[in-house]
């Protein structure tokens, strides 16, 4: 009996390692699962809007910046456990919609997760990479701005059909056209760092696309391939799309070229679209466009180490017209 009694002992010790090894194991692949497992964090970025979704009463905040502080805490938690993690923009209109839409109430952590997870998938999001909150914040905002301008721009050429005379989708032959003319940009930068501003009229907005790229020196070997460029797919789609708006509706448009090199000034070019071609404007009309208060038309001083440039000739093929 007492030689049972123990052998009963030895086997409870041992079932009870083998249970607490197989729980470790367990905790241990479900650390593995969440750091492979991609998350997105709501942020309402806007005091406006922080105080629009105080109206929920399972919405317990009520200090915008201790709100934001604790999202900040949540965001670091989240990678410090090696989860990849973005932030997308809470619009509480856009809530309030999806919500009546979708026929759920509102006032719940469920319905705020629920739209967090279609934010991810269609609204602006930044990926998470450690910044602070005041940085995360204005990459937030100015990817909501892109996403709605490129969406606007998108909507107006879509409208557009198709020409009369050729039967062409004036929308796809002005994107096409854009593209030919941000390529002889480009092409004409030659290497250095530039800083590309489109800008014009459409209907009753005004659109602004801006785009970064860098090129190398071209190699000194004659048969070597030509240096690469340096950018955006996504924001060299947006600035084409803005450019063929102008193009599309002969809009007063314009683009600013400026270009960086270590160790040299600044270089900054302008051009006027003119009937679906970027036409250099001369060296005083790019010092004044540069150097004039847009909002009141007031001269400013010119920014030290600047050289104020004519725009190039791109070499654009002629465009074809369409109505």
């Amino acid at each position: 009996m007492i030689r049972s009694a123990y052998g009963e002992q030895d086997m409870a010790r041992t079932q009870h390692r083998t249970t607490a090894a197989q729980d470790r194991r367990s905790a241990t692949m479900r650390r593995a699962l969440r750091r492979e497992a991609a998350g997105t964090v709501g942020l309402l970025a806007d005091p406006a809007d922080f105080a629009a979704m105080r109206r929920y009463r399972t919405f317990t905040f009520d200090d915008h910046t201790a709100y934001l502080r604790q999202i900040e805490a949540v965001l670091r938690s989240l990678a410090a456990e090696g989860a990849h993690t973005t932030v997308a923009l809470f619009d509480p209109k856009e809530y309030a919609e999806f919500c009546a839409d979708h026929a759920i109430d509102p006032d719940s952590p469920a319905a705020r997760s629920r739209f967090t997870a279609e934010l991810a998938r269609t609204g602006a999001t930044v990926a998470y990479a450690g910044q602070p909150i005041a940085h995360l914040v204005p990459q937030l905002v100015s990817r909501a701005v892109r996403n709605a301008t490129r969406d606007y721009a998108t909507m107006l050429l879509a409208e557009l059909g198709a020409c009369a005379d050729c039967g062409q989708d004036i929308g796809r032959a002005a994107f096409d056209r854009a593209s030919h003319l941000l390529l002889r940009l480009l092409q004409g930068a030659g290497p250095g760092t530039h800083h590309l501003v489109c800008s014009t009229p459409a209907r009753d907005d005004h659109l602004l696309a801006v785009l970064h790229t860098e090129q190398a020196a071209p190699p000194t070997e004659p048969d070597a391939p030509g240096p690469p460029t340096v950018l955006s797919p996504d924001h060299a789609t947006e600035f084409a799309t803005v450019l063929a708006v102008g193009v599309a509706l002969d809009s007063r448009g314009g683009v600013v070229l400026r270009s960086m090199l270590p160790g040299a000034p600044d270089r900054v070019h302008g051009w006027r679209l003119v009937g679906g071609s970027l036409v250099p404007l001369t060296e005083a009309e790019v010092f004044a466009a540069y150097c004039t208060d847009a909002d009141t038309g007031d001269p400013l001083a010119p920014e030290p180490g600047v050289q104020y440039r004519a725009g190039f000739d791109l070499g654009a093929d002629e465009p074809e017209p369409h109505r």
